[in-house]
């Protein structure tokens, strides 16, 4: 899957102060947060390795900058993942490697975000190998959740994720959250609905997650309200990591994957990869996102492992987000070969994704 395969590599963003100025917008908070939830049941972390299961299809959902991440994911790899849900994000490569463009064109609307480039340049590269097909995109389950109040993106960068799903044929559901921040909305989020800030974690008094899994799995089972019947895995992501060291790719030391016990007791199973926001990660809010994102839930009763992938800081990411701008440095962020993407999939390798 060659890092280079016809992309130059870059040096790191010599315009950090934009990339910093990118990622304090991510994360400024706007509202009040408020304690408004419910705790759910969750299980303690124990320490373990990613083991394989029975996984009949793999699937990606995130929110921020995990949702411009699962985008990268679908299309580079759209034969092996089966759907997308994004809460808060715009069209692939919306950034073009470029912070301001990250900022300015994908975020707000002050500059256009060029959807039919983005466009052409999926097929283009579907055309060179360095994607899968494009044609893998038809047919595919999207999901796309904007907030009615999420000022960090623009309804219109929204609308035109969704358009650019479309364009391949992939079948799409928009969904605008009343009175939702930028988050991921959860009957046990802490947030107020409207917040744009703390754990990224709203109650909007609505479930969304059943929506989003009814979307991509076909149907699903009503979630289990009661204590948790599965193991939560906390693995040791460098042992997955590209370069050997998670630290290196803006990645935490550790990710977790919710198994159920009866994926655990060998039944089949799906796989459903979560990718949280900028400000999300373990190392900033802890399990928060793994407790609270009302995954783990669903994943008893549906058979369904949820695999939680870690991002970190570091002085040219300072708020932990996924790389969708292009600020490891290097330009094949978004296609096969690129650090983040081929890592996340040997961790779904790891568990037994084909």
């Amino acid at each position: 899957m060659g890092a280079a395969r016809g992309f130059r590599v870059a040096a790191r963003r010599a315009a950090t102060a934009v990339a910093l100025v990118l990622a304090a917008t991510l994360a400024a908070p706007a509202g009040t947060a408020s304690a408004t939830a419910t705790g759910p049941y969750t299980v303690t972390p124990v320490a373990g390795d990613l083991t394989a299961y029975r996984i009949s299809g793999v699937y990606v959902a995130g929110v921020s900058s995990g949702a411009y991440l699962a985008g990268q994911l679908q299309v580079a790899y759209s034969s092996r993942i089966k759907g997308t849900a994004v809460f808060g994000a715009g069209p692939y490569y919306c950034a073009e490697n470029n912070a301001e463009q990250a900022l300015y064109g994908c975020m707000q609307n002050t500059w256009p975000d060029h959807l039919p480039t983005l466009e052409g340049d999926a097929a283009l590269w579907s055309s060179y190998g360095w994607v899968d097909p494009v044609s893998d995109l038809s047919g595919r389950p999207v999901w796309v959740y904007h907030g009615a109040q999420d000022t960090t993106i623009a309804s219109s960068v929204s609308a035109d994720g969704a358009a650019f799903w479309s364009h391949f044929g992939a079948n799409v559901t928009s969904v605008t959250g009343a009175g939702a921040g930028h988050a991921w909305v959860t009957p046990y989020g802490t947030n107020a609905c409207g917040t744009t800030g703390g754990t990224y974690l709203n109650n909007c008094g609505t479930d969304p997650e059943h929506d989003l899994l009814a979307k991509l799995l076909g149907s699903v089972n009503a979630a289990d309200t009661g204590p948790l019947q599965g193991s939560l895995i906390r693995f040791d992501q460098d042992a997955y990591a590209v370069t050997g060291s998670a630290a290196s790719l803006d990645m935490g030391a550790a990710g977790f994957a919710y198994v159920p016990s009866a994926c655990a007791a060998g039944q089949g199973c799906r796989l459903l990869v979560a990718l949280h926001g900028c400000s999300q990660g373990y190392d900033a809010v802890g399990t928060a996102f793994v407790d609270r994102a009302n995954l783990d839930q669903y994943a008893d009763t549906n058979n369904l492992i949820v695999l939680y992938p870690q991002a970190t800081t570091s002085a040219a990411n300072p708020y932990g987000c996924w790389d969708w701008w292009g600020y490891l440095g290097v330009t094949n962020y978004p296609i096969q070969g690129g650090a983040q993407i081929e890592t996340v999939m040997n961790m779904v390798a790891a568990l037994g994704g084909a």
